[in-house]
């Protein structure tokens, strides 16, 4: 049994901004662009770390290694590896374009299958949105034509955002987020992606940035629109993870019932998690394991929270 807090990895990109330092409880970290915190992450070279409890200063992944299944859920029992990547993302320019293949083209290629990808829009500037398919239906050669002549923004569908908004990005989905969002990004962890449009950027030595044209002309899909997905009242409900939305407005009784863990996210407001002799305080941006085998826990205050569970 455990409620465990969480300190995320850290990353600086080309792209990023610096609200995530200022808005989101971030300010230990050193430098002033931020793009992407790791928040759910065993990635040996990138892990979340442990920050209370006997396991402090520990790897998410030493965690889950020595507890198991009393940690992890039974649901766990599907998968054969780490499945998740939870980020938040501050996008001060415009991320580049990429697509993931299907399950079937990946199987043919001998890729790793499946490529769950969900956006949390935290906060967005005015007039800003995400890049999420094209307007208009677009021939595999125009495709690339348009990608080699740096024109495929023209064809892009831009989607204007608002906090709370969320968007599923499903394979063979042309997708980037746009400057000005602030997200949350749920993703299976080992995705196949090819990037295909990166607005003329360069790397620091001034070669341009590898696009993976041949495969995602392929791969994509390249009709107007967005396919439809159920999801059976949750937020997402895909083959990977579940992310539900609480609102807290007082207290609020929650529990594990050993199916999954419990990472939960602040993303507005600042609150109390409280379990027999725990008491933790939940501040914006603050992000929380609690064990699949704990049981009951009482959050208190005013605010909301994301809860992501395999």
């Amino acid at each position: 049994m455990a409620i465990l807090r969480l300190k995320p990895a850290y990353f600086s990109d080309l792209w990023g901004g610096s609200r995530l330092k200022k808005e989101y409880n971030k300010s230990e970290y050193p430098g002033y662009v931020l793009s992407e915190t790791w928040e759910l992450s065993c990635d040996e070279e990138h892990p979340t770390m442990i920050d209370s409890g006997s396991f402090k200063g520990k790897t998410l992944k030493e965690y889950f290694d020595a507890e198991g299944e009393r940690a992890l859920g039974t649901n766990y029992s599907r998968f054969d590896s780490w499945p998740l990547s939870v980020k938040f993302i501050d996008a001060h320019q415009n991320i580049s374009i990429k697509v993931h293949p299907s399950d079937e083209y990946a199987e043919k290629k001998g890729l790793p299958k499946g490529n769950d990808e969900c956006w949390y829009i935290l906060d967005s500037l005015p007039n800003a949105g995400i890049f999420y398919g094209v307007d208009r239906d677009v021939t595999p050669d125009e495709f690339e034509e348009m990608i080699r002549n740096n024109t495929f923004k023209k064809v892009l569908h831009f989607q204007p955002v608002n906090k709370g908004d969320v968007f599923y990005c499903g394979p063979g989905l042309l997708h980037s987020i746009g400057a000005g969002v602030l997200a949350l990004e749920v993703k299976q962890m080992k995705q196949v992606k090819y990037r295909v449009y990166d607005y003329g950027r360069v790397k620091p030595d001034g070669s341009p940035r590898e696009l993976m044209i041949e495969e995602a002309k392929e791969a994509a899909i390249l009709k107007k629109g967005v396919p439809e997905k159920d999801m059976h009242g949750h937020l997402c409900d895909c083959d990977t993870f579940k992310i539900d939305k609480i609102h807290i407005n007082g207290e609020t009784d929650l529990s594990t019932d050993g199916s999954s863990f419990q990472h939960l996210l602040v993303v507005e407001g600042d609150l109390i998690l409280t379990s027999g002799d725990i008491r933790m305080e939940l501040l914006k941006g603050n992000g929380t394991l609690v064990s699949a085998d704990h049981g009951g826990y009482r959050i208190k205050g005013h605010g909301d929270v994301l809860m992501i569970t395999v």
